[in-house]
């Protein structure tokens, strides 16, 4: 533990903790709301493939990143991995990149919670919602690391419960046990179903799935304050991807089957959506007539978990960027509870700043949100390419396999489909603006790529930094003892 009390973080996250942290980052409005416009833009059919397409790309990324967090336990892990392994240039940006992802996210999630707020007290302003939540979670973060891991549990307990019942609900709906007479699987045919617009419309429901799934990487975040990292992480890995894939698979084949794919009621994707939320029409179908609004205080949980973790990932990744050098050497500083203050502070007052302007400046707000908006899939892209490096650089220096207390399966199959897809979703993003040489709807949808590179050669210029021959790749562990 000496190395890392000299570091300053503490090891207090549990399984548990870790295990909720990656499921709750990736359970939110994404499969509450927008699951629901990702049948009805692909059909049923087309919905579930392009779920479980990226479900199995989420599963290699988990893989290869628990293959790298067990070996070296870091916070702030993708930048740390892609300098050792890769090149400084793409841990700078790499770094850089998700700080900014998330310190935004972060103030797009603290602004929405005055959405979901103005359900229950419309006439209170929006924005003293959104004010107390960010003190809330900024204290949270502030105190410990177990504090944010315990808020956490709890928070996605809520969410896992909401799925489970809604579930029940709905498979008991399908079969006519509740809700009136059997609806049976008709809706997986009609119309153009079980497809519908082909690959394009796959291609964009990509798009879709990828979002929600993102903020599983989180659990490589959390490996440098995990207390036994080498047990934890494989164990968190395995029980999270299953039960995502089923939950957010089985979800949107409920939901397919009760509810046609021509519904208008499928078309809702943000927190204003609620009350045509598939979950909130389901819970009403069976006589819950309150469903709108238990649905939407589970919504609410869903948005501040995610700012929650927002608020943690970009403060760990800032400290971890100023021990490498790559930002300044303030933001490495912890109080006694392993807490990295002007880290958490900075990061506070950029969300705060992010959230101001969504009120003065909607324009900026705007700008901001879409120069966020890829750098999540860019990360995951890192991750790939990092690990296929990682792997290569460890033969090649005469390390056997078994050294490794865990190993992603199927190397290198998994990272090289994690790249394929990752650039897919990329490229998928805008189909049609891109169909149609749109320009300014390009430079909003694409930001984070051009942001990415401008990042990454400024670095390489700089530090005239070269791509690590396999031989010289840093494989030194870091001991917690």
């Amino acid at each position: 533990m000496a190395q890392e009390k000299n570091q300053g973080v503490k090891r207090e996250l549990k399984t548990r903790h870790l295990s909720m942290i990656a499921l709750g980052g990736s359970i939110g409005t994404g499969l509450f709301v927008a699951s629901g416009s990702a049948i009805s833009t692909a059909g049923p059919g087309g919905a579930l493939v392009a779920y479980i397409g990226i479900g199995i790309m989420v599963y290699f990324l988990m893989t290869s990143l628990g293959e790298m967090a067990t070996y070296i336990p870091v916070s702030g892990s993708f930048a740390t991995y892609a300098t050792r392994f890769v090149d400084p240039a793409l841990g700078f940006a790499l770094g850089w990149n998700y700080w900014f992802n998330w310190a935004i996210t972060l103030a797009v999630d603290v602004s929405t919670t005055g959405i979901v707020m103005h359900f229950w007290l419309p006439h209170v302003p929006g924005w003293i919602f959104s004010a107390f939540f960010l003190v809330v979670i900024f204290i949270i973060n502030a105190l410990s690391v177990r504090s944010f891991g315990e808020t956490e549990y709890w928070l996605s307990i809520i969410k896992v419960a909401t799925v489970i019942v809604f579930l029940i609900v709905g498979f008991l709906t399908i079969f006519g046990i509740m809700g009136g007479a059997p609806i049976g699987f008709k809706n997986f045919t009609t119309g153009k179903a079980p497809f519908v617009g082909g690959i394009p419309a796959i291609l964009s429901v990509f798009v879709v799935a990828g979002f929600s799934f993102q903020g599983t990487e989180l659990i490589g975040i959390t490996a440098g304050e995990s207390a036994t990292p080498e047990k934890s992480i494989p164990k968190a890995i395995k029980q999270v991807f299953w039960r995502i894939l089923l939950f957010y698979i089985l979800a949107i084949f409920v939901i397919a089957a009760i509810l046609p794919y021509t519904s208008k009621d499928l078309l809702g994707s943000g927190a204003t959506d609620v009350a045509i939320s598939p979950f909130t029409l389901v819970f009403r179908r069976v006589g819950l007539a309150s469903a709108a609004s238990v649905i939407n205080a589970v919504i609410l949980t869903s948005v501040i978990s995610a700012a929650n973790s927002g608020m943690y990932a970009s403060t760990r990744m800032l400290w971890a960027m100023s021990k490498q050098g790559i930002a300044p050497k303030a933001m490495g500083r912890t109080n006694g509870h392993g807490v990295p203050v002007p880290a958490l502070l900075v990061t506070t007052v950029i969300g705060l700043f992010t959230f101001l302007t969504g009120i003065f400046g909607p324009r900026i707000y705007l700008f901001l949100v879409s120069a966020s908006g890829l750098t999540g899939f860019i990360a995951w892209l890192g991750i790939a390419i990092s690990h296929y490096r990682f792997r290569r650089a460890f033969v090649a220096q005469g390390h056997q396999l078994s050294e490794l207390k865990y190993h992603a399966k199927l190397f290198p199959f998994g990272p090289v489909l994690a790249m394929v897809l990752g650039v897919l979703v990329i490229i998928g993003q805008d189909l049609n603006s891109v169909k149609h040489l749109d320009w300014q709807a390009l430079g909003v949808s694409y930001m984070s790529v051009p942001l990415f590179i401008i990042l990454y050669s400024y670095y390489k210029i700089r530090h005239k930094t070269k791509v690590i021959p396999l031989d010289k790749v840093d494989l030194t562990k870091i001991h917690q003892d």
